[in-house]
């Protein structure tokens, strides 16, 4: 496993209180960034570093709602001033809502929510940090897209469109920002053995009488693990990953190989 020189730089991430967030948290610390941990709830968060075991003074843990700008706004104005930059963001924060729905029977409000955390949530962090990475005229973006926003899976058409337009304002962000020194990437997993993978198990059982016989792993057979995600997001945030910009690494184990 390799650490890259993240010494002197700030990384924001958001989803941080979860399973793939702490991953990706101690990935940047080991390299020596200061970390930002955000999730909905600061008690997740302040959670998650304690059980890092970050030293104190190199993390700042903050509650914030991705889908209100309010409190994105807030959030960022604390980080700013706390650690004067920001050099990486991680949107990782985001829900699945329901995956056993049909478009017709889809509701309503769930799928402004999905849509409201996941693509909004994205877009109001990129539109909050992007001045302050411009400012720098040095930053990495990495957002979480995933392949049911490439493919079309029964029973998602929130979850997979809301990763599709995360994917495709990655590429727009990345479209603009290229030449200032300033990279916007994505990375769209497969499974990953997290809390919603298991959440989104359990929503099979309505269905299925087994819930793996609607999931395919792919030729690796199982799902990833939450730090082999978390090596492509460094990498992609590291200066080996220099001139890849707008690009979206699928990381799925080859389950979409058919």
């Amino acid at each position: 496993m390799k650490n890259y020189d993240f010494s002197g730089r700030v990384a924001v991430v958001t989803g941080a209180g979860g399973e793939m967030g702490r991953a990706i948290v101690r990935r940047f610390a080991d390299g020596g960034a200061r970390v930002v941990l955000l999730d909905i709830r600061e008690d997740a968060v302040a959670g998650a570093a304690r059980d890092l075991g970050l030293e104190e003074g190199s993390y700042l843990c903050a509650a914030a709602d991705v889908s209100d700008p309010d409190s994105v706004a807030g959030a960022i104005g604390r980080i700013t001033e706390e650690f004067g930059r920001i050099d990486f963001l991680v949107n990782l924060a985001g829900i699945e809502g329901p995956n056993n729905s049909r478009t017709e029977e889809y509701d309503v409000r769930l799928a402004e929510k999905v849509f409201s955390v996941n693509a909004m949530g994205t877009l109001l962090m990129m539109r909050a940090v992007l001045p302050v990475m411009q400012a720098q005229r040095y930053g990495a973006v990495v957002n979480f897209g995933s392949v049911s926003g490439m493919f079309g899976y029964q029973g998602e058409i929130a979850y997979g469109a809301s990763k599709a337009a995360i994917i495709q304002m990655t590429k727009n962000a990345a479209n603009e920002n290229g030449g200032n020194g300033v990279r916007v990437n994505s990375v769209s997993p497969g499974w990953v053995n997290t809390a919603m993978f298991r959440r989104i198990l359990k929503q099979y059982e309505s269905t299925y009488d087994d819930p793996m016989e609607n999931v395919t792993f792919g030729p690796m057979g199982r799902p990833a693990e939450p730090d082999e995600i978390a090596g492509i997001v460094v990498f992609l945030c590291s200066d080996e990953a220099s001139y890849v910009n707008g690009s979206n690494w699928l990381a799925d184990g080859g389950m979409t190989l058919g």
